[in-house]
């Protein structure tokens, strides 16, 4: 896990962080952690993922072509929007691609597939069309039982580059039975 939590805040200061009072603190600006921006407007948004210590946001979208049919060979695209910056979409570098939020994809079977993060292979998710909405979604184990993730935030407070202190991990999503909102925190 330590691995996971090291790639994703590759390319990123960290920061120290005063989670106690419900907000991360910069040198020139502090963010209240439940005002992070929520996408939307990406049609086929899949999950995403955020960090402190700013609001740039990692976008994990359905790859589909003209006639709304699923890549097979690269089926998520994944990208940022900088909303720290000026709300621009932009390219995932090298080493953000390779080392950190990335996505080793294998196909399982009927056009459904298994993801795992390029950072942390333990933990795998799973993309899977809905015979319900006829729709792809992302599927994840939260509190024991399966979801629909939607976003995946890593709380950071200090540390150094490459060793940051990754305070928590959560994982939120929809329990697709009941649409009731599952979360879970947990300390890496």
């Amino acid at each position: 896990m330590k691995a996971l939590i090291l790639s994703f805040c590759i390319g990123l200061l960290t920061i120290p962080a005063f989670h106690r009072v419900g907000y991360y603190s910069t040198m020139e600006h502090k963010i209240d952690l439940d005002t992070f921006p929520t996408p939307n407007g990406i049609r086929n948004m899949l999950f995403y993922v955020q960090r402190t210590p700013n609001t740039n946001t990692v976008i994990y979208e359905l790859n589909v072509d003209e006639n709304n049919l699923i890549d097979m060979h690269n089926p998520v695209n994944i990208y940022w929007i900088r909303y720290a910056e000026k709300r621009q979409k932009a390219d995932l570098s090298f080493i953000q691609r390779t080392y950190a939020y990335g996505l080793k994809i294998k196909e399982i079977e009927n056009n459904n597939f298994e993801l795992r993060f390029v950072s942390y292979k333990k933990k795998p998710f799973y993309l899977i069309h809905s015979k319900h909405n006829q729709r792809y979604h992302v599927y994840a184990t939260v509190k024991n039982k399966p979801v629909i993730l939607s976003r995946i935030f890593l709380q950071i407070e200090g540390g150094t580059f490459w060793f940051p202190n990754v305070v928590y991990v959560e994982f939120k999503g929809v329990d697709p039975s009941t649409g009731e909102i599952v979360s879970e925190r947990f300390k890496p």
